[in-house]
């Protein structure tokens, strides 16, 4: 009998081969998801014509792993009103799944998931006046 063994006898008794020997064969196996299996991110373009052609985007955008590339032009040249109603609807959107949108150019809004965020770049500086232009001069 070696000294664990001993130890373990007092401070556990007879039964201490037993507990060790029921805890070792109770164990409950976990099935863990296959680390190999990614999600893409999908970049999807949308044209939207009508205002209930944003169902499409808004839809791709809830599940969560699509940025929509969303042309606004049509709508835009149709009904400036329903162009305003269906840009107001995409950022709710945006707002309940925690996203981000923004405009690029005159006619396209992206709109991303909660893990993608639209880079801005800060507000221009004002370029200082051209000699001579007028009395901002500094001489």
């Amino acid at each position: 009998m070696g000294a664990f063994e001993k130890l373990r006898e007092k401070f556990f008794g007879e039964k201490s081969e037993e507990l060790f020997d029921e805890s070792a064969s109770d164990y409950v196996e976990i099935n863990t998801p296959e680390l190999g299996s990614k999600t893409k991110v999908i970049v999807k373009p949308f044209v939207i014509h009508e205002f209930q052609d944003i169902k499409p985007a808004i839809d791709s955008l809830r599940e969560g792993y699509t940025i929509g590339l969303v042309n606004i032009r049509p709508l835009k040249e149709k009904d400036i009103i329903e162009l305003k109603r269906a840009i107001n609807k995409l950022k709710k959107t945006c707002d309940v799944v925690g996203g981000d949108i923004a405009g690029f150019g005159e006619d396209w809004i992206v709109i991303t998931p909660s893990f993608v965020e639209v880079h801005r770049h800060p507000t221009a500086p004002s370029l200082p006046s051209r000699p001579g232009s007028g009395s901002s001069d500094i001489i």
